[in-house]
């Protein structure tokens, strides 16, 4: 019996002395509205250089094909946020009584282009009539700008949904729709090799310039539950931004690897096309406009109240 103690009391001390596993990291369920573009490659490109681990934040990431599909999860509490929720429609669903909530930027201007066939004798807006133009998903963010397109332009083309760039771009090629969308670097391949050429920006809308078109949208109970495990996403979510424009050159090499193009080409997207600006999480810029186009394109029936707003709206403190 003494051996036996002497054993145990043995390996109560080596117990003690051996460090204290980890504490398992919490998990955060996303959605990702269009998998590949710059601003929507924040969480994976911070999780490979190990950013939310050090917050202790382990993700699940679901790419989807635009807002529409992105914000429902969020409504039935599948998962506990949604990245690149189109504002409009996240006001919407809110509107409605959906338990959503606006917890930072996720997009504020945008990269977004418009493209027809080189062959196609659509050269700009004013040439959609009667033509079909794409957007990703019903309530996304390209949908709220087509729809400024047609208000602004007086367009008569017929909105037209085609899920993500892929799609799209095939659509387009094979006469499916006539006037198709893409971001960065989805088409510019096919921009240098001249089989289709730009029609329309998502700034020529005037409502979408200085505004935030995309959101990232929180389950409302998910806030309320988990509001330290959020606050601690979002700082981490802050610092894989500061991270990928960064002149660490790891930053684009995973960009590159994880789109599936050169590196001079992911570069190019970054620097060209995104601003660090465009990402900023901390502010909703153009709030006002926002919900004023909301009741003009019929996304909710009658402006939000101040009261409402201030439900909406929260968001996190950065630390």
């Amino acid at each position: 019996m003494r051996h036996v103690r002497n054993v145990l009391g043995a390996a109560a001390i080596v117990a003690c002395l051996l460090p204290a596993p980890a504490s398992a990291a919490d998990m955060v369920k996303l959605t990702i509205g269009q998998r590949g573009n710059w601003d929507t490659a924040i969480c994976h490109l911070g999780t490979k250089a190990g950013i939310f681990a050090k917050h202790g934040i382990e993700l699940e990431m679901v790419y989807t094909s635009g807002s529409g599909e992105t914000l429902q999860p969020v409504i039935s509490g599948n998962v506990d946020m949604g990245l690149a929720v189109g504002t409009l429609g996240a006001i919407s669903a809110f509107s409605k009584g959906a338990p959503v909530r606006i917890i930072g930027a996720q997009a504020t201007g945008a990269a977004d282009y418009w493209y027809a066939k080189t062959t196609s004798p659509i050269k700009t807006l004013k040439d959609t009539a009667g033509k079909t133009i794409a957007y990703s998903t019903n309530g996304s963010s390209t949908h709220s700008i087509v729809r400024a397109f047609m208000s602004e332009f007086q367009l008569t083309a017929k909105p037209t949904p085609t899920g993500n760039p892929g799609a799209t771009l095939t659509a387009v090629m094979t006469d499916q729709v006539d006037v198709g969308w893409a971001s960065p670097p989805f088409g510019l391949k096919e921009l240098a090799e001249d089989k289709i050429r730009i029609v329309a920006k998502a700034t020529d809308a005037a409502l979408v310039r200085g505004q935030t078109i995309r959101v990232i949208a929180a389950n409302a109970d998910a806030l309320g539950k988990r509001k330290d495990v959020i606050a601690r996403f979002m700082q981490a979510y802050r610092e894989s931004i500061d991270y990928i424009y960064s002149d660490n050159p790891q930053v684009i090499k995973d960009y590159a690897e994880f789109v599936g193009v050169p590196e001079p080409l992911a570069k190019r997207v970054r620097d060209e096309f995104f601003p660090k600006s465009l990402v900023d999480p901390d502010e909703i810029k153009g709030l006002d406009s926002l919900l004023a186009e909301a009741v003009t394109l019929k996304f909710i029936p009658a402006p939000l109240s101040k009261e409402q707003i201030g439900e909406l709206v929260q968001l996190q403190a950065r630390k």
